[in-house]
């Protein structure tokens, strides 16, 4: 019952070329970032990753994107990180773009064993109808579409069928967790960790805190260990390499600046990993 592996690179190392990953945290808030430099050590590549974002450039999965080790991507966001674009529009990476709720019902359906469900979120759209590029060539021609999707009535309200999802393994990051697998995550932290742990065959978890069996409360435990097969302890250090995702400049007497410096500076605002 014990699933504390000695380091971060052996928790990874039978990831191979190929494999399919489920990543937990949203936008730079929890994300497993010492699994993924391990797996960036580790040499995988080839990987096709379902997560809601690809991190910001050189930092989270934007680690693994920069070096081309990724070949598909399932999100809801491309966001701020300029390579991810740049390589989705130069027909380098195919992205699947979903519904930010779709893909967490997706990713939890895939970890309770739900097949399919219907959703009304994406009826009338591309999302729906198909022909969302997933891939173009280097050209600029789309060469992957989405497909059509199911759309069935019920009670006079029309609904798409969306697919579940689950993948050969899951990276996640907690605040605490047991010995047993047994996890707790910290504020916005909880959206896609779990979701993302549950669907993985094989789920390593990287934790700040260990305790031992029985020192969680059982109402306080967000995943149960058996979705969990290994759990990795993070050093102080580790614990503190948190990077804060966007700053917000506030001048004395002026307007709020996004990304900008210099000038009076009265506050310092930004959003950091939990």
């Amino acid at each position: 019952m014990d699933k504390v592996v000695s380091t971060a690179a052996a928790a990874v190392a039978d990831i191979g070329d190929g494999a399919s990953l489920a990543v937990g945290g949203f936008g730079l808030c929890g994300i497993p970032s010492v699994l993924i430099e391990a797996l960036y050590a580790q040499g995988a590549t080839d990987l096709k990753v379902v997560s809601n974002n690809c991190g910001v450039d050189r930092w989270g999965l934007g680690v693994l994107l920069h070096a081309g080790r990724i070949s598909r991507a399932t999100g809801s966001y491309v966001g701020e990180n300029k390579e991810f674009a740049r390589q989705y529009l130069g027909g380098e990476i195919e992205l699947e773009l979903t519904p930010q709720g779709t893909l967490a019902e997706r990713l939890r359906a895939g970890g309770c064993g739900i097949p399919a469900f219907f959703t009304p979120a994406g009826v009338g759209t591309q999302v729906a109808e198909g022909g969302l590029p997933w891939r173009y060539d280097t050209a600029g021609n789309v060469v992957v579409a989405s497909p059509k999707k199911e759309v069935r009535s019920y009670g006079g309200v029309e609904y798409v069928l969306e697919e579940s999802i689950t993948t050969d393994y899951a990276l996640v990051r907690a605040a605490k967790g047991d010995r047993h697998g047994n996890l707790v995550f910290d504020k916005s932290a909880r959206n896609f960790n779990p979701l993302a742990a549950m669907a993985g065959r094989i789920t390593v978890a990287e934790v700040e805190e260990l305790v031992e069996p029985g020192e969680l409360d059982p109402d306080a435990v967000h995943l149960p260990g058996v979705f969990v097969q290994r759990v990795v302890v993070l050093t102080a250090a580790q614990v503190a390499a948190k990077q804060i995702e966007k700053t917000t400049i506030t001048g004395a007497a002026g307007p709020s600046i996004s990304g900008a410096s210099g000038g009076s500076v009265a506050s310092v605002s930004g959003a950091v990993c939990d």
